[in-house]
């Protein structure tokens, strides 16, 4: 059996340095999380967090105890065979919390602690990043159809490239969260995004 079949789970690491790397194939076990054909770059180091999210709309975070690498021997790859240790909940919003978050250009990804040297940069504050995360977890919950969820994870997409601007529009915003599926659980975050985006003076 070729090892990226065992590769079933996607994740993402979300670095001490700033880096997010996201779109890994992994293997995800109790206490393990296994990487076989490293993608290129790719460092893992203690303190690390590994974030998974799956099919049915749950997420869980691990804190790297043990990267564990391994160089290429014979016919196996480079890989990662981590040590981690699972957080709570609470645990992983506030390690989340508790780093500085940037946002850089189309299709953004988020860096934390530290600053992205590519163009147009723009600090948000982490409320924002968790609302947007919250708000696509709760998109994958609701009770919509496959078409109404793809629609509304588009608006949050449009929504995270108008932060990622440097200079939302007030009207844009105000526009894209008023098409959000009409869920009070989805309107509340997407008053919570207004609300923080001003709070940072962004608009």
């Amino acid at each position: 059996m070729a090892f990226s079949s065992m590769m079933t789970d996607t994740i993402e690491v979300l670095k001490k340095n700033g880096e997010v790397r996201s779109g890994i194939k992994a293997s995800v076990q109790r206490g393990g999380i296994y990487i076989v054909g490293v993608p290129d770059g790719l460092l893992i180091e203690p303190d690390d967090l590994v974030r998974r999210r799956m099919s049915n709309g749950a997420e869980e975070t691990f804190q790297v105890v043990d990267p564990g690498f391994h160089e290429k021997f014979g016919g196996i790859p480079a890989s990662y065979q981590m040590k981690v240790r699972k957080l709570g909940l609470p645990e992983a919003e506030r390690a989340v919390q508790n780093l500085t978050v940037n946002v850089t250009g189309h299709s953004a990804r988020f860096n934390y602690q530290s600053t992205d040297h590519s163009t147009n940069v723009v600090t948000v504050n982490a409320s924002v990043v968790n609302h947007l995360q919250s708000l696509r977890t709760e998109i994958q919950r609701a009770a919509l159809s496959s078409d109404d969820k793809d629609a509304a994870l588009e608006v949050v997409d449009a929504i995270e490239e108008q932060i990622a601007s440097g200079k939302p529009k007030k009207s844009v915003v105000t526009a894209l969260l008023a098409s959000l599926p009409a869920v009070e659980s989805i309107t509340n975050i997407g008053k919570n995004i207004y609300d923080a985006i001003q709070a940072a003076g962004q608009m």
